[in-house]
């Protein structure tokens, strides 16, 4: 089963608030803001990332599959898990 849109945004908003904003409201951010951009997540914190998603989703992110156009911001993560999932690859 695919999760919505609103379900997936949530999971990964609660996982970056909570992991590296530490529930923090001192940083503002969009769906469509780079993590990378905007200093929330470094490359240490991609790891952590590919891992939440991996446990999470159940899907697995390949070496190429590290790019920002996948995983840079919440509207990329959506749009790469609902791809991932839909075609298994």
């Amino acid at each position: 089963m695919l999760e919505n849109d609103t379900n997936l945004q949530l999971s990964i908003i609660d996982f970056v608030n909570r992991n590296f904003l530490m529930n923090s409201d001192a940083v503002k951010y969009s769906n469509a803001d780079s993590f990378m951009e905007r200093g929330i997540i470094d490359s240490t914190g991609v790891l952590e990332l590919v891992n939440f998603i991996q446990q999470t989703f159940k899907i697995t992110v390949n070496d190429e599959d590290l790019t920002p156009e996948n995983l840079d911001s919440v509207n990329n993560l959506v749009s790469y898990i609902k791809r991932k999932k839909t075609t298994g690859s």
